[in-house]
């Protein structure tokens, strides 16, 4: 997914826009921001509590 590059990102936007019309990708923007915000505080928190159980077994 890394190596899609700048062709094969507007080639997807424009099926995109083909398939679900210009209406439809602003909400369908705004939900996958939604939820790549929600997995990055996910994965925040995660990470915060494995580092807080490890700090916590450095203490005792």
């Amino acid at each position: 997914m890394a190596n899609i590059g700048f062709p094969g990102l507007i080639l997807i936007l424009i099926l995109a826009l083909i398939i679900f019309g210009p209406k439809k990708l602003p909400e369908i923007g705004r939900a996958f921001g939604d939820t790549l915000r929600e997995f990055k505080r996910s994965t925040q928190g995660l990470t915060n509590d494995i580092l807080e159980e490890k700090d916590e077994k450095n203490r005792k």
